[in-house]
């Protein structure tokens, strides 16, 4: 086995992956003999000590083990996994968190983040088959499936959040964007009726689905309610009162706190505020911000089992109305 040594990594670093992908491949097998700590000092070009550490780590998380009389040898299989996520923000923390807590040890993840930009996500996933067990990712498009994702075996992929495609035969664990919003917000009718209009802020270079704002302007038409859509920042001319406001972004929500305090309006009361996508914080601004959101820790929970047992799964997560002080 052929390490390559360079200096984006610890020699002990690079020399756990080498032999992690060797058993993960199957180079390696359970019950195969290693190299002894001196054989591998000689034959790799690095210090005893080095690998004497990199046995140890791999001894410590069960991939490999010792006895006197065989030596270092495989213990288990190798289990490392792709955890693709499109943006960092708190909830995908607590989506890696409850993801991270809920393998054993012997399972490596490697997150990565793919921006929703199409080509480095196509790079990644190129770049990363053959490399892991299992792929844990989410789709840079609710629309359609990624070519590259349809080369990945199946009981290896685990689809995440986008879903708005076809996806037969593939695991995945999604939220509906459409009707369960107009559902959420039917959820939250006898404190929404206080209000006479509702402003969705919606910029247009966000990837939430678009397809979302049919399901709110049927709500308003249906439940009676004046309408706006707010896609660029030219379209803000403040808050009203009298409006609900629907942010999908931090930014926005907080655009909408900051003008409703200078105009002296209270939430909940002159005016509506709803976030998208549940967060710790929204619970204590403002006596708490109201939101419409799935359960991201439940997601990387259940992601886990899937990874661990290898079932297949298809769930779409209910998405609720967390009702607070801002509505």
């Amino acid at each position: 086995m052929k390490v390559n040594f360079n200096h984006s990594s610890t020699k002990i670093k690079t020399l756990i992956d080498a032999l992690s992908l060797s058993i993960m491949q199957g180079q390696l097998k359970v019950g195969d003999n290693l190299l002894s700590i001196n054989e591998a000092s000689a034959f790799y070009k690095v210090s005893r000590d080095t690998v004497f550490k990199a046995y140890s780590e791999l001894k410590r998380i069960g991939i490999i083990d010792s006895t006197p009389q065989k030596g270092y040898f495989v213990k288990d299989e190798v289990n490392r996994v792709l955890l693709l996520l499109d943006t960092y923000s708190p909830f995908k923390k607590d989506l890696y968190d409850r993801f991270a807590d809920n393998l054993p040890e012997n399972y490596k993840v490697d997150l990565i983040f793919h921006q929703y930009n199409e080509s480095l996500f196509e790079t990644i996933l190129q770049e990363s088959i053959g490399k892991y067990s299992m792929y844990v990712v989410m789709n840079f498009s609710n629309d359609k499936l990624s070519e590259t994702l349809k080369t990945i075996p199946a009981g290896k992929l685990l689809l995440l959040d986008f879903g708005n495609f076809e996806k037969s035969g593939i695991s995945y664990i999604c939220q509906d964007f459409n009707q369960a919003l107009y559902n959420s917000l039917i959820e939250g009718i006898e404190a929404i009726k206080k209000y006479r209009k509702l402003v969705y802020v919606f910029p247009e270079d966000l990837r939430h689905p678009v397809s979302s704002i049919d399901y709110f302007k049927q709500f308003c038409t249906n439940f009676g309610f004046e309408y706006a859509l707010i896609r660029k920042n030219s379209e803000w001319k403040g808050v009203e009162s009298g409006c609900l406001y629907l942010c999908i972004t931090t930014e926005d929500m907080v655009k909408v706190v900051k003008d409703a305090d200078k105009n002296g309006y209270k939430s909940g009361r002159e005016i509506g505020l709803i976030a998208y996508n549940d967060d710790p914080v929204l619970e204590i601004i403002k006596n708490g911000i109201s939101s419409i959101s799935i359960d991201f820790g439940l997601m990387g929970e259940k992601a886990a089992d899937f990874v661990k047992s290898k079932i297949a799964i298809q769930e779409y997560l209910p998405t609720k109305l967390i009702i607070r002080g801002s509505i």
